[in-house]
């Protein structure tokens, strides 16, 4: 004999799942609104909040301006700032010379203080 299943019982098992269902997708808008915003914090972008709150502003807009703060987020680069100016690239063999030298004194200062130590200890 085959168990019958009351419609009702169906109906409320639907309605569950169209409830989940809703609920997956509004917290998926949300998510992907959010985007643009958690790129410009790990970036450490200046326009950050800015950014945040045209991300809301887009989701009442029904994501308009989505692609736009998407740019926005991402032309600010950490090192270089928006990449107008033009950057000088140093030349770093000169600082690793200063930086060997500076690591040579520093052991000629601390061998000499090791030396007076070791004088006046054993007088």
């Amino acid at each position: 004999m085959a168990m019958a299943v009351d419609t009702r019982t169906l109906d409320f098992v639907a309605l569950g799942i169209l409830t989940v269902v809703v609920i997956f997708f509004i917290y998926l808008v949300i998510y992907i609104h959010d985007i643009p915003y958690e790129k410009a914090k790990e970036r450490g972008h200046p326009h950050r909040d800015a950014i945040h709150v045209a991300g809301w502003v887009s989701l009442f807009l029904l994501h308009v301006l989505w692609p736009f703060l998407w740019i926005w987020a991402f032309l600010y680069k950490p090192d270089e700032g928006w990449g107008l100016e033009t950057v000088e690239v140093k030349d770093t063999t000169k600082h690793k010379e200063e930086i060997e030298e500076l690591r040579e004194r520093l052991s000629r200062l601390e061998e000499a203080l090791n030396r007076d130590r070791d004088k006046e200890e054993s007088s």
